[in-house]
């Protein structure tokens, strides 16, 4: 469930008043809106939010970069810069085999 949030009451009468004069089809994309520009005016803070969801495993490392704008490269840099060491997964030796029984499969 998306967690609610509250604005303080100026900046929601004004974003209402945006929306009545037509600039947004609602609240929730005046709301999206503002974000977005937050992140543009602020890339660090993307960044860190990026950060944020690779740490936590809900992005893979090349969707990081990717939303941050670098490289995959780049975006290590980034992570090392930052003192954040990335766990390197690996495969069992099952998974392995049945990759290798794979492949000799498609080469017959």
């Amino acid at each position: 469930m998306p967690e609610m949030i509250a604005l303080p009451a100026t900046i929601e009468m004004e974003m209402k008043a945006l929306v009545r004069d037509g600039h947004y089809a609602n609240l929730n994309e005046a709301i999206k809106d503002a974000f977005r520009t937050l992140l543009n005016v602020r890339p660090e803070l993307k960044t860190s939010a990026v950060i944020e969801l690779y740490k936590e495993g809900e992005i893979s490392i090349g969707k990081a970069a990717e939303m941050v704008g670098v490289s995959t490269i780049e975006f290590k840099d980034i992570l090392v810069i930052r003192g954040i060491r990335r766990e390197v997964g690996s495969r069992s030796k099952k998974e392995l085999d049945e990759g290798v029984e794979l492949i000799n499969k498609l080469r017959k």
